[in-house]
């Protein structure tokens, strides 16, 4: 009788345990902390552009239309916060336009199409959620850019635009070289003309809030 009694208080101790810090979610006791997630469902007309430069002229070589319904998925703690992020997009590099037939075949085959057929672009964070009572918004975010085989990490600045009916519209930018990813920016007549290694990239997401 004495052990059982001592075991019901052990038990007693435990749950109290439990309940105190936080960890029990059977009886709906959650840590004031626990992240839930907010997902966003990419819409149409997203694009991706890329702004360069050579020693003569300027270009401007886009994506004009990624339809794909991919989810991105923002894992939200307190306001102001990190915001770890999930999701992707993957593009296709046979899709670049730079409005010159010859510079987009160059694009293309600088890029490597035939081996590395697709730019993916993982979203990993954000410095903090958007802030819902604003109707634009600047905040800062991190991404991995894979791009002919090679993966690099980049902090982008994004401008954020509510609409109508959950819908929002967010802009990425970032400065990227060339030589980032190991390739040789292009060169014409025999090394006269020079595309300068730096590039400015520019992705454009429309997308509605699920939840």
């Amino acid at each position: 009788m004495l052990l059982v009694l001592k075991n019901k208080q052990m038990l007693r101790l435990k749950i109290l345990l439990l309940i105190a810090f936080g960890i029990f979610p059977a009886f709906g006791f959650v840590g004031s902390n626990m992240a839930y997630p907010i997902k966003w469902v990419l819409t149409n007309e997203c694009t991706l552009k890329v702004n360069g430069s050579t020693n003569i002229n300027k270009f401007s070589c886009v994506i004009p239309e990624y339809t794909k319904p991919d989810t991105l998925i923002f894992y939200k703690e307190q306001k102001n916060e990190p915001v770890k992020m999930s999701g992707s997009m993957a593009l296709d590099v046979q899709n670049f336009d730079c409005h010159n037939p010859v510079m987009t075949s160059d694009l293309r085959k600088t890029l490597k199409v035939k081996i590395y057929p697709k730019i993916i672009i993982r979203f990993l964070s954000l410095n903090r959620y958007p802030d819902p009572n604003k109707k634009t918004d600047l905040i800062k975010g991190m991404v991995t850019i894979e791009l002919a085989g090679t993966i690099r990490r980049y902090e982008v600045d994004y401008k954020y635009t509510a609409k109508e009916n959950d819908n929002l519209n967010l802009i990425g930018t970032r400065q990227v070289k060339f030589s980032d990813f190991n390739i040789n920016p292009p060169r014409k007549l025999g090394g006269m003309i020079k595309t300068d290694d730096e590039l400015n990239v520019e992705f454009i997401l429309n997308a509605r809030i699920l939840n």
